[in-house]
């Protein structure tokens, strides 16, 4: 029998409910108390919605008040000094937040900056960087991991805790007060895995999931040859584990990763197919084998019939000991789709978010253990409908799209002068000084200028008052930098929502949903736009506000555009075509040339 897992949930809430809830708290509008019952309200929520989905094993410490990283920080007793109150007492969810956001004032800290903060792997997550000294000491400091197994537990759940590894863990972190290698701090850290492991085991833990994503990097020897000797120490504690790897290929690290002393190992089959089969000649026979074959960092639903073959065939060799899974936490996917209500039917039939990304694997497993249910049946064939459309359909695949891009031929990359020829007429052209002096970004954007932003959406406000509205605050831009003497100036980009959204929402292959929130970093939540088919610039996108600008003064006025590759990865993207096919058409596409007086340009 295949079993149905997740490796993590999203924890912010279909409607952002954490978020607004963090927020109240943060300006004093919400006590601890009611903050603790958003939290759970959102857990009970979401771990009922995955066994509805046909769930069987549900993740339990995806959950956090910021971030994962940072829980496991608290976990372990890695506070850094300034967070510390005077009286040594425990830490509290003051303490959390300070942190994560920095303390003023009579805080419980008293004053200290926030610890930093960095992307999560190669996602748009950030995660808050432990801090490590090099006399370090460990102390379990926090139970929440326990307190919400419990919980779980109470409400009738079959539970999986989740805890990063510790040689993740340790990676992860900095060394702060002078340079030491953090695997010297590996012997102090290890007894409290054990304990957490043992504490998990009293409660009645079968399997705990142990995240080990460094597994797919290209480690350094000496943190290839900690991993054997950890787990060895490890595998004492009296229950069933785990390794997850996600992000990527374990590659060189396959046969240290399969061979570990653990009960079972995860593996990311869609940012990295090509370790299957290979796997399975490398997996012990006692061990559990987790297929991550559900997109857990897209929006598009899977390929049904294209992941069955995988697990029929694993099947034949794996029998019980096959396990079904997303490729990774589907933190990083938004939560609902049955919440969005505006997109047209075909697309909507396109997409899956963690729910029905759950429903998938879910469905997977299934058609492994019943595969003549009618049930099956019928979404296997609405899995190749799907397919089919998506596959056939115009607004993805556009012949005058193609037909541009094959026409670019290598000369068009090329300049049609040398360097030393154009720095003279750029030099003559610009007039600057030897050091000019400029901003990078917008200007902060006002209450005044989201007012106005939001009225004429509403179509309380008319385009030519918009217009009005925003011309005045570019003037006003332009006014204090020249009150201030810069060289080249910006017009502020009063009229831009988002530096990612403005140009999607003008540029025909992108769409956008309603709720398709993810998390960025603690109450910091995006959403993404989609691309859908090939993309085109239908018109120019900034001229008219850039020319605007410079007609207000005689200094130069740079054009400010958002590159074609942040465009790509700050988007949910398709996975029909790669990512540089994806980029041309966004670096090469349009109509009318971008940009203002000879800065700007693109």
């Amino acid at each position: 029998m295949a079993l149905a897992h997740n490796l993590g949930f999203p924890r912010i809430g279909r409607d952002r409910e954490l978020k607004k809830a963090q927020e109240a708290f943060w300006k004093g509008e919400l006590d601890e108390a009611g903050l603790r019952a958003v939290g759970r309200e959102l857990r009970a929520r979401h771990w009922q919605v995955q066994k509805d989905a046909g769930i069987e094993l549900l993740p339990v410490g995806d959950f956090a008040w910021y971030d994962q990283v940072l829980t496991h920080s608290l976990t372990f007793g890695v506070i850094p000094q300034r967070f510390r109150s005077h009286d040594a007492a425990r830490p509290t969810l003051q303490t959390l937040f300070a942190m994560a956001r920095g303390a003023v004032g009579d805080s419980c800290c008293g004053g200290a900056h926030a610890q930093e903060m960095t992307k999560w792997f190669d996602t748009n997550y950030h995660y808050l960087v432990p801090e490590f000294t090099a006399d370090q000491q460990f102390a379990l400091s926090w139970e929440q991991l326990f307190e919400e197994v419990a919980e779980a537990q109470a409400l009738g759940h079959a539970v999986k805790p989740v805890v990063i590894g510790p040689l993740t863990y340790l990676w992860l972190g900095k060394a702060k007060g002078g340079d030491f290698d953090k695997l010297e701090l590996l012997d102090r850290l290890l007894p409290l895995y054990d304990q957490i492991l043992n504490r998990l085991a009293a409660q009645g833990v079968e399997w705990v999931q142990i995240d080990e994503p460094i597994l797919a990097l290209d480690l350094p020897q000496d943190w290839k040859n900690a991993y054997e000797r950890v787990y060895n120490i490890l595998q004492r504690a009296p229950l069933k584990k785990l390794i997850a790897t996600y992000f990527g290929g374990l590659e060189d690290n396959l046969g240290l990763a399969a061979n570990l002393p653990v009960d079972g190992l995860h593996i990311d089959l869609v940012r990295a197919p090509e370790q299957y089969p290979t796997i399975l000649d490398r997996l012990p026979a006692y061990k559990v084998l987790s297929l991550g074959l559900v997109n857990g960092r897209n929006v598009w639903r899977c390929d049904l019939e294209k992941a069955l073959e995988v697990l029929r065939h694993a099947h034949e060799r794996l029998g019980e000991r096959l396990w079904v899974a997303p490729s990774c936490s589907l933190l990083h996917s938004p939560v609902d789709l049955d919440r969005e209500d505006q997109l047209d039917a075909e697309l909507h039939s396109w997409l899956a978010f963690a729910v029905q990304k759950c429903q998938e694997v879910a469905l997977l497993a299934k058609a492994i253990n019943a595969p003549h249910a009618a049930d099956v049946a019928a979404a296997l064939a609405q899995s190749q409908a799907v397919q089919a459309s998506r596959a056939a359909s115009p607004r993805i695949h556009k012949p005058g799209v193609q037909a541009r891009l094959a026409a670019i031929k290598p000369a068009d990359s090329q300049r049609k002068s040398a360097f030393a020829q154009r720095i003279v007429k750029q030099r003559a052209g610009l007039d600057l000084p030897a050091f000019p002096t400029t901003t990078i970004g917008s200007f902060p954007q006002t209450s005044a200028i989201r007012l106005a932003r939001q009225a004429y959406r509403q179509g309380k406000l008319t385009e030519a008052d918009y217009v009005d509205a925003m011309h005045s605050e570019i003037r006003h831009a332009v006014k204090i930098q020249e009150d201030l003497g810069l060289d080249v100036l910006v017009h502020g980009e009063a009229e831009r929502n988002d530096m990612v959204e403005y140009f999607a929402e003008q540029i025909d292959g992108y769409v956008f949903t309603r709720f398709g929130w993810v998390q960025s970093y603690g109450s910091r939540c995006v959403k993404p736009a989609v691309i859908v088919g090939d993309l085109s610039r239908p018109k120019a996108m900034t001229v008219e506000w850039i020319t605007y600008a410079q007609g207000l003064t005689s200094k130069v006025m740079k054009g400010m555009l958002t590159g074609p590759v942040t465009m790509l990865m700050w988007s949910f993207p398709r996975e029909d075509v790669s990512r540089e096919v994806q980029a041309r058409p966004r670096g090469r596409g349009g109509a009318a040339p971008e940009g203002g007086r000879g800065a700007g340009g693109g």
